[in-house]
């Protein structure tokens, strides 16, 4: 380009001036303001910040000057920028909420964790905090390197030398062009203990680092949950963390229930997240909060959330989790300087770059007391020459004319140099006692072991090291304290819906139609046998309760169907509705496939390896499977059981492999025989034969027996008994069994088969939908060939269509207003020894 006249007007490429001149804004900012250098963990602001504290004087022992003061030297020094820049980092410096450690002790108002802010700087006092101090120690022993200010006319230190590992006790976070950084803050004790670590085995790994360094300490407490993101952000430099504030639930002497925080997340607004709350409970987003009050001071945080009284308050709690900022995420980018060049750093690297640093640091600031103590040791040689030589030199500077020509002489004569030629000329006349001249004698001889001391630290490593650990747990016993940040391990990282839903036990019902609903169960209240019950579902005529559970809401339901496949559901991911409602179709659950339907559920608290699923199928065909195998399930469902044609799954039974098996069948037939006695079969396996079955007989109940109970049979008409297990011999599997109960055209055929306790309630719907709840203690116990006594009394068009045992009833039995006793009791002895033929045969 032809050069232009001065003043004249220059053209340029604006696509490659553009390019320059964000490149140097870039690094500018990257270098000299947003990002921290990993060896002092400081910014240039804060490090400039407490060098003019240091250089005005202004330390910890020292009375407190003005912020604008300190202020107005950093901006007129070393920190071009704006005042409110510099006063707002020095306020951050300064608050016991933002800084694990502070370095600024402030006097005044420094703002609060509600996000008041502070008073302006003309108010407030300021000076270096006593761990801060720790981090210039040594400055002026030459340890680190200084640069010019940016007019040149003043002198920064490029680094302090940082006594400690500020970078991560400390934390930072910044915005640079393109990049960010964001280190959380640890606790003093165990990152030195990790510095220290490292010095003693260069190969420590990330896993034995957070046995000494478990996760961040925020100087607002709190808890992290899980340790997985911790790990990856330690391993990789990125990761993120939940952090959670500390609650109480306390019980008060009403009866209520008090939610008490104590500790919030690090870095939230605390009157933001009081106001958060409020508008959720305004707007019904959260229910159950009847008061909401901060009574904080100055001796801790306590905002108190009282819970109504019908309230869950753990609930309540999950959903503040969700919620509000009472539960949040830290995002970690440890991101910092390493030789002006910003990288993302693990946790051992950061410890790394330090403790180079501080090896660093111990060396220049022992190569700088070993020149001092030369230099004086050379001093002390050449008084020692002249206290030898006394007489000679002081006739020698008594012959010399001027001072010049005394300096040459001695210098000439006792081959002295021109410092200590100088030193003798200075030296009084009082150190020519023998009192003085020991004294110099016994401090060359000092001298001369510092001087030995000093050069074998600098000709060995591991001496710079232990200097290093001498150090550092000096500090660490001056100023670490109590963890505050509290770390749970083997929490889940995320608050899952699950958590926000009250566990309580409900009633699972399903229809022959397909009609599911859930509802607590309690809902139903515990009546004599016999009575007429009350409506319990609206139903229409060709519709019936089929399947009745007794479940948690926190349990994990196996709906199992006609064509043996399984399907999952959560307990509460069933809609509950009214007692009387009708429910919701099932199919909008569970992706049937036509003519399917759900014919057995059970409820699965935990899944475990000793634990096994036992089937039983219409036709009689068993199979016990591993419940592992059923541990995850897929949305279109699994195949649970291998069916042979027209052969449906009848019953399902969470077992624990020890326990006898009972089945039942409609004409009253039951077979007993030892779960042990069926070997595990594969998931998709067909089964074997359980139960011989006679012409138009077919299963309708199975369920586990153990030492003790009762075998309870109910038949169509709403007849039923009990009958002691003892009367039931263990058999074969395979055979026909035992007859179980006498069946006549009076109480028609058996409709379910239960193994019961005694301390149970039964619960009987209808075809119609009548339902009746009572005790199981309150049913007569008879043999087994007997017809049993009226449980419920029915109309000539209604028959019990589902049976299910519940948890007893705390309430008191109501008193059924129409009692009928005539009925109660009719046995018809049959042969009660008649065994019938057994006979053992797989299914093909």
């Amino acid at each position: 380009m032809a050069d232009l006249p001065q003043g004249g007007v220059q053209e340029i490429n604006i696509n490659t001036e553009m390019k320059t001149s964000f490149l140097n804004y870039a690094m500018s900012v990257i270098v000299s303001r947003a990002l921290p250098d990993v060896r002092d963990g400081l910014k240039p602001v804060h490090r400039r910040i407490l060098y003019a504290m240091h250089d005005l004087g202004i330390t910890a022992e020292k009375p407190h000057k003005k912020s604008a003061r300190i202020v107005g030297d950093v901006i007129g020094k070393y920190h071009p920028h704006g005042d409110s820049a510099v006063y707002d980092t020095m306020v951050r410096m300064a608050q016991d909420f933002s800084y694990r450690y502070m370095l600024v002790d402030g006097h005044g108002n420094f703002g609060s964790v509600d996000g008041d802010g502070a008073a302006a700087m003309r108010y407030t006092e300021s000076r270096m905090s006593r761990i801060a101090m720790e981090l210039l120690r040594d400055i002026n022993k030459d340890t680190i390197d200084f640069q010019a200010n940016y007019d040149e006319q003043e002198k920064e230190p490029a680094v302090l030398p940082g006594r400690y590992p500020n970078l991560l006790v400390n934390g930072t976070s910044g915005i640079a062009v393109g990049m960010a950084t964001n280190i959380p803050p640890h606790h003093l004790g165990e990152t030195i203990d990790a510095v220290l670590a490292l010095a003693g085995n260069s190969a420590i790994t990330t896993d034995e680092l957070m046995e000494i360094v478990p996760g961040p300490d925020f100087p607002t407490g709190g808890m992290i949950l899980g340790r997985s993101g911790i790990r990856r952000a330690y391993e990789t430099g990125r990761g993120s963390l939940i952090i959670r504030g500390k609650a109480e639930i306390e019980q008060q002497s009403n009866g209520r229930e008090t939610i008490i925080v104590t500790e919030i997340p690090f870095q939230v607004n605390k009157a933001k997240l009081i106001e958060k709350i409020a508008e959720l409970v305004r707007d019904k987003k959260i229910d159950g909060i009847t008061h909401l009050a901060d009574e904080s001071d100055r001796t801790g945080m306590r905002i108190v959330i009282e819970v109504r009284r019908d309230a869950n308050a753990n609930v309540l709690l999950n959903n503040l989790y969700k919620q509000t900022a009472l539960q949040t995420s830290f995002g970690i980018n440890m991101l910092a300087l390493v030789d002006k060049q910003p990288k993302v750093l693990s946790l051992k690297e950061i410890l790394f770059h330090y403790l180079e640093h501080q090896k660093v640091v111990i060396r220049r600031r022992t190569q700088f007391e070993l020149n001092k103590a030369e230099d004086r040791a050379h001093i002390l040689e050449g008084l020692r020459i002249a206290l030898d030589h006394i007489d000679r030199i002081i006739a020698l500077i008594r012959g010399s004319k001027t001072t010049a020509e005394a300096k040459s002489s001695l210098m000439e004569t006792f081959d002295l140099s021109e410092r200590q030629s100088q030193a003798i000329l200075d030296m009084r006349l009082q150190r020519l006692t023998g009192l003085e001249r020991d004294k110099i004698e016994s401090e060359y001889q000092e001298l001369l072991t510092l001087i030995a001391e000093l050069r074998a630290i600098l000709a060995d490593e591991e001496k710079v090291i232990e200097i290093i650990r001498e150090e550092l747990t000096e500090i660490k016993e001056r100023f670490a304290d109590e963890r505050r940040t509290e770390i749970m391990l083997g929490g889940s990282e995320m608050l899952e819906d699950e958590d926000l839903i009250p566990v309580e036990n409900s009633i699972v019902s399903l229809t022959h139609q397909g009609y599911i609903k859930r509802l607590p169960a309690n809902t139903y209240r515990s009546q004599k046998r016999g009575g007429r019950g009350i409506q319990g579902m609206g139903t229409n005529e060709d519709d019936f309760v089929e399947h009745l559970l007794n479940t948690s809401t926190h349990d994990t339901i196996l709906l199992f169907t006609s064509r043996g496949r399984v399907f999952r559901k959560k307990g509460y991911e069933i809609p509950e509705y009214s007692r009387t409602a009708k429910g919701l179709p099932i199919i909008n659950l569970i992706d049937f496939e036509k003519g399917e339907k759900v014919t057995a559920m059970i409820p699965i608290s935990e899944f475990r390896e000793d634990h096994y699923l036992f089937f039983a199928t219409k036709h009689g065909v068993i199979k016990r499977t591993s419940i592992m195998g059923y541990a995850n399930i897929r949305a279109n469902g699994l195949i649970a059981l291998g069916l042979r044609e027209e052969d449906e799954l009848i019953s399902v039974k969470s077992t624990d492999g020890t326990s006898d098996i009972a089945i039942c069948t409609k004409q009253g037939m039951l077979i007993r025989f030892a779960e042990e006695d069926i070997r595990p079969l594969g998931r998709t396996a067909a089964g074997v034969r359980g139960i011989r079955l006679r012409i138009d007989d077919e299963v309708i109940g199975m369920d586990m027996v153990d030492e003790g109970d009762d075998i309870l049979v109910v038949t169509e008409k709403g007849y039923g008994k009990r009958t002691p297990e003892s009367e039931y011999r263990s058999q074969s599997r395979g055979g026909y069994g035992l007859k179980t109960m006498h069946m006549t055209d009076r109480n028609g055929e058996i409709v379910a088969m239960k193994a019961v306790n005694g301390e149970e309630d039964l619960m009987l719907i209808t075809i119609h939908g009548i339902l009746i709840r009572m005790s199981i203690s309150d049913i007569s116990i008879f043999g087994r060939s007997t017809q049993g006594v009226r449980l419920i009394r029915l109309a000539d068009d209604e028959r019990v269509a589902t049976v299910a045992k519940v948890e007893k009833s705390e309430e008191e039995h109501e008193e059924d207003i129409e009692e009928e006793h005539e009925e109660d009791i009719e046995e018809e002895s049959v042969d009660a020894q008649e065994d019938l033929s057994v006979e053992t045969e797989d299914t093909e």
